[in-house]
């Protein structure tokens, strides 16, 4: 499966650059991700637990950063092994362009299954990979949006955060917190 999206982020380059390399920041933005360790040298080693359609499986998987230009793209290139329920393996070239005031985050992805999990079809796997892809990049666009929105404002954000966590995921009520903090800090 291919897929082409763009999202444009209220926050400059370089604040979406260091996100796209933080492993605190990836595995809060990745559903299911249970841990991450690693860094953008040597690559990420990640756990995540994901429901396909009846199968449900954790996949320990490994993702390298490769033709990395530094501040405006790189090519992500991963696999993970969900044991009974099989394999998946694909890759998502990420740039990112200066675009009225924030970042226009452009990505390009292609993925793969094999195992139990192909068995399932073509339709539910591009649909579950399409959703898994959107909930990834609007759970980032979200994080650094709001980390931009701490720094400039943090007396506005400490006021919101108690509110803006009532219905939040858990990615969420983290940054709710931080701009809480943050606010009590500098306000």
């Amino acid at each position: 499966m291919k897929l082409s999206e763009e999202r444009q982020i209220a926050a400059p380059p370089e604040k979406v650059w260091e996100a796209l390399l933080d492993p605190d920041i990836l595995r809060q933005c990745v559903p299911g991700c249970e841990s991450m360790t690693g860094n953008p040298s040597e690559g990420f080693e990640a756990v995540v637990t994901q429901k396909v359609g009846p199968v449900k499986a954790t996949f320990k998987g490994q993702v390298k950063l490769q033709d990395i230009v530094e501040g405006q793209s790189l090519k992500l290139v991963g696999e993970g092994k969900g044991g009974a329920a099989g394999f998946a393996k694909g890759g998502a070239t990420v740039r990112l362009e200066p675009q009225d005031g924030g970042t226009r985050l452009i990505y390009d992805a292609e993925a793969s299954v094999g195992g139990k999990l192909a068995q399932l079809g073509s339709r539910i796997i591009d649909s579950f990979t399409k959703r898994l892809a959107d909930q990834f990049f609007q759970r980032f666009q979200e994080t650094v949006e709001a980390g931009q929105v701490a720094s400039a404002a943090p007396v506005e954000a400490s006021s919101t955060a108690t509110a803006a966590t009532a219905n939040a995921t858990p990615a969420e009520q983290e940054t709710a917190k931080k701009k809480g903090l943050l606010g009590r800090i500098f306000g």
